[in-house]
């Protein structure tokens, strides 16, 4: 195998052709079609941060999942019960994750707890049969 075998392809005609049709969305897509086209370019891009965290770098946390559930929360709890615009409610819902996230380093990062051996180390523990 020689390196010049292959060959890195940065974008293809499919890509090229979804990019005209997304950003042309608005002239032609109804409201709910661009809602519709949000969401799954979230998840798109949720995937590719699945993808490389735990499909190339080998790592599984639970900590991004959660901080976008609390921004998600906090977007919608600032714009029904704030009266704040989506717009800056995505801003302050930024910086209250931001906010969150201090004390949970300070928690995080010292792992103390960790390392109790009644509730499995580092290596963690099962439920016993009794509770489940």
């Amino acid at each position: 195998m020689n390196i010049r075998d292959y060959a890195v392809t940065r974008t293809s005609n499919t890509a090229r052709a979804s990019a005209i049709l997304g950003s042309a969305a608005p002239y032609w897509a109804g409201r709910a079609d661009l809602r519709l086209m949000g969401e799954l370019c979230l998840y798109f891009a949720l995937a590719s941060l699945w993808k490389l965290m735990a499909g190339y770098a080998g790592l599984d946390s639970v900590g991004q999942r959660a901080f976008v559930g609390f921004g998600d929360y906090m977007l919608f709890a600032l714009t029904m019960f704030g009266g704040l615009h989506p717009i800056a409610a995505i801003g302050a819902a930024g910086v209250l994750g931001a906010l969150i996230s201090v004390p949970v380093a300070f928690l995080i990062f010292r792992l103390p707890f960790a390392q109790i051996s009644s509730l499995g180390g580092g290596s963690g523990s099962s439920l016993p049969i009794a509770i489940v």
